[in-house]
């Protein structure tokens, strides 16, 4: 699980590095990988300090430190 993990953490990492910032939404989306997973590699990029969360509403949009 950890390495299942770690690799969707490096998938949205890179798709926020090519692309800017993003919803979770997007994210989910053009990255393929499916909301679990995405909300468990956001967990690992926060406790990383990767990561940077915006909330307006009940939008939330990711962006990298």
């Amino acid at each position: 699980m950890r390495d299942v993990i770690g690799e969707a953490a490096g998938k949205i990492w890179h798709y926020l590095d090519q692309n800017g910032e993003a919803s979770v939404t997007k994210i989910t989306t053009e990255t393929g990988l499916g909301k679990n997973e995405v909300q468990r590699a956001i967990g690992w990029l926060l406790k990383e300090d990767k990561l940077s969360v915006e909330t307006s509403g009940r939008a939330e949009t990711l962006s990298l430190k």
